[in-house]
Parts: structure tokens; C-alpha cells; sequence
């Protein structure tokens, strides 16, 4: 049977790949974008199962009123995608306030909202399929981009929270963690914070270490997310791309090797 989607940020990057996807099998989907002239083409070759919905994720209301538009158009809703998001880049020192507000107001409460507004209608249903888009720096981290990966370490936590709620009652939930892509996720999507001399040196050993990292193609995602909704027992988390199982693995085998070193410690202060 086909299936029904909602997916925000759909006029570019992974959002888009995924929308494509799921409208060439002959799924409906319900995309969301700040400005809708990104999506004519969609809505110009899927007139029956595109539906475009004009939505900024970060006004709670808007959310869901676009969930409820979506619902109320195909019925039901299957597959609900919080793909909008941004990377704040900046080293802790240089974010101003706003920019880490208006980085979590986009990748947390945004997703929070879409999720709230949705959950009810998947209750209803008996299923349904959360799709929260995380990122390799969801579960590790590194410098110039502390607020990006306070966001997604939030995400990973409240979804993975919401999974042990909503089992019971037939909707899953997974994370998608990917490393790098060619989006322009790092280009014009970007905020930069108005940078400190003091930390150009850093700045640029990062850089290199990023430019170093093969990047993979956004388009052959479209595949590995729909082998995810359409499994019987879809995973919490899935990494795309080939770098981040390195990566965790690294991080979670030090991650280990230093809680282990500091048991005793950790065990005394537990005291009688």
C-alpha cells in the first residue's frame, strides 16, 4: 500500500531527495517550505499527490495547522520527516544569544512541534513512522559548531525518549544520523557568528580536516529511507554515509575506556 508523508524543508537537500522518492514510487506527500515558488516543479508533476504547505517550523501554531492541512487532505499520515534545520557554525565563545535561540527555536522546537502535532493522529491510527533528522554530530562533536550539536544532542535525546513513549501504540520512531553530504548545508543554508581572531588557527585545522572528509550524494539517499519506513521493525538510529560507524566508533570506544578509568571514583561517590 502507499503511504502518506509529511516532510518539512522539502525545497532543498535531503528533504527534497526524500519527497522525490517516495512521489516516484506513488506515495503521497505533503512538503512544507518557507517559500513555496522552491516546489512549483514538484507540484507542476505530482498535481495528485504533491501537496505544498508554506510553513516556518519555529511558530508552533503554523505547525499545526500544516500537520492538520496535511491530515485532513489524505486522510491519514504514515510518514512524518522533521528535516528542517540549519548548521549554526562558531566557536562557543563568538554565538550571540540570538544565534543560539534561533538555532534551537529551528532544530529542536521545531521538530518538537511537528512531533506533538502529529502524535495524536498517529494514536488514532494505531501507527505511524517519526523520521527526526539528526546527524553524525548528534552523537559526537566538534569545535565551530557547539550550538549545531547542542541542537541535534537534544533531538537525539527527546526522541529517543518519545520512542519508549509511543511503541505501545504502533508508531516508531528513528533517528537519522548522517555525516557528510554535498547539500549546502555547510554553504548558503549557513550562519557564520562573526568570528574571533583568536580562534582563526583552530578555525582553519578544522576546515582542512572537513574539506579532507569524502562527501556523499544526496540523491542516493532516497533509497535507504525507504527501506527504513518500510521495515517491519525500523532501527532508533541509522547513520547515512560510510564515515560515521568510524566515527562512533572511535568516540564511543574512548567515551568507555575514560568512564571505566574513573569508575572507582564515580562508585565511591555513592558512598553506604
Amino acid at each position: 500500500m502507499s503511504k502518506t508523508w509529511f516532510i518539512t524543508g522539502v525545497s532543498r537537500g535531503f528533504g527534497r531527495e526524500w519527497a522525490l522518492a517516495a512521489l516516484e514510487r506513488g506515495d503521497s506527500v505533503a512538503g512544507t517550505a518557507r517559500d513555496l515558488s522552491t516546489v512549483d516543479d514538484l507540484v507542476t508533476k505530482y498535481p495528485d499527490t504533491f501537496v505544498p504547505i508554506q510553513l516556518d517550523v519555529t511558530d508552533r501554531a503554523q505547525d499545526f495547522a500544516a500537520v492538520e492541512q496535511a491530515a485532513e487532505r489524505f486522510g491519514r499520515l504514515d510518514v512524518v520527516v522533521n528535516n528542517a534545520g540549519y548548521g549554526q557554525f562558531g566557536m562557543a565563545e563568538e554565538l550571540s544569544e540570538e544565534e543560539l535561540r534561533n538555532q534551537f527555536e529551528t532544530n529542536v522546537f521545531g521538530a518538537m512541534w511537528v512531533t506533538q502535532a502529529a502524535l495524536p493522529i498517529l494514536r488514532e491510527q494505531g501507527s505511524g513512522h517519526i523520521i527526526q533528522v539528526s546527524s553524525i554530530g548528534g552523537i559526537s562533536a566538534f569545535m565551530n559548531l557547539s550550538a549545531y550539536h547542542a541542537s541535534k544532542w537534544a533531538l537525539e535525546g527527546f526522541s529517543q525518549a518519545l520512542a519508549a513513549e509511543v511503541s505501545s501504540f504502533g508508531i516508531h520512531v528513528t533517528l537519522i544520523e548522517p555525516g557528510g553530504f554535498g547539500t549546502d548545508w555547510s554553504g548558503p543554508s549557513a550562519k557564520h557568528a562573526t568570528p574571533n581572531p583568536a580562534y582563526q588557527p583552530l578555525r582553519d585545522a578544522r576546515a582542512a580536516q572537513r574539506s579532507a572528509m569524502p562527501s556523499g550524494d544526496p540523491t542516493a539517499t532516497g533509497t535507504a529511507i525507504l527501506a527504513v519506513v518500510d521495515a517491519d521493525e525500523p532501527p532508533l538510529r541509522m547513520f547515512l554515509g560510510e564515515i560515521p560507524l568510524a566515527i562512533a566508533t572511535k568516540d564511543y570506544e574512548s567515551r568507555l575506556e575514560l568512564w571505566r578509568k574513573w569508575q572507582p571514583v564515580a562508585a565511591a561517590a555513592q558512598g553506604k
